[in-house]
């Protein structure tokens, strides 16, 4: 039954994932140049309820559903999670290198919020809407640091050239992005982490194994 039920919540995350991406400014909502996204949400509560290896499992699917959207709907950091994207005003092909971008922070969603949760559990004991949050909170900074980072370190010239921006400027321009948008979506991560997992939780422990 334990096995079961566990299959059921993960086909209802890839569900939910599946969903928030097709409908138009729910999963990914324009904010200038680049998007803020919910889909690292499902993934988190994914990793602190089911574990790491499904947790990675639907963050790999979020990467995935980043990548195939990039490349039909063009934006002007499509090539960033594209391979098959070239940077807007270039004749060139895309970067085998944006696949690290769409994948490596994407599968750590599902990864570091389960430990984080793990370790929260024994610092804050007995006090799981803490140690919930605090790991939502975790899951959404993962996405943004490594993905606006990345960025940074792997299509730089690209990037200054996409926002105008040359030396210094450019990395200013990732941090503000990491605290204008990373930190609001992380927050609210953590609130649906805490709100979401809490539940599915105690439903579990009632599951008989």
């Amino acid at each position: 039954m334990k096995n079961t039920f566990t299959m059921v919540l993960t086909a209802f995350f890839l569900a939910i994932l599946i969903l928030l991406a097709s409908v138009p400014f729910l999963g990914f909502i324009p904010l200038g140049i680049i998007n803020a996204t919910t889909l690292h949400i499902p993934v988190i509560i994914a990793s602190v309820v089911l574990g790491p290896k499904i947790g990675g499992f639907l963050g790999g699917c979020f990467g995935i559903i980043s990548m195939i959207r990039s490349t039909v709907i063009i934006t002007p950091l499509s090539f960033v999670f594209s391979p098959f994207v070239s940077p807007l005003g270039t004749t060139g092909a895309g970067s085998w290198k944006a696949l690290l971008i769409a994948l490596i922070p994407r599968i750590l969603i599902g990864v570091v919020p389960y430990f984080v949760y793990k370790w929260c559990t024994k610092f804050f004991k007995n006090k799981r809407s803490v140690s919930l949050f605090i790991a939502g909170i975790a899951g959404g900074l993962t996405n943004t640091i490594l993905v606006m980072n990345m960025i940074y370190f792997l299509f730089q010239k690209e990037y200054a050239a996409q926002i105008g921006e040359v030396g210094n400027a450019v990395y200013a321009a990732i941090i503000t992005v990491i605290f204008t948008q990373g930190v609001p979506e992380a927050i609210v991560a953590g609130i649906a982490t805490a709100a979401v997992a809490s539940v599915l939780l105690r439903m579990m422990k009632k599951e008989p194994i």
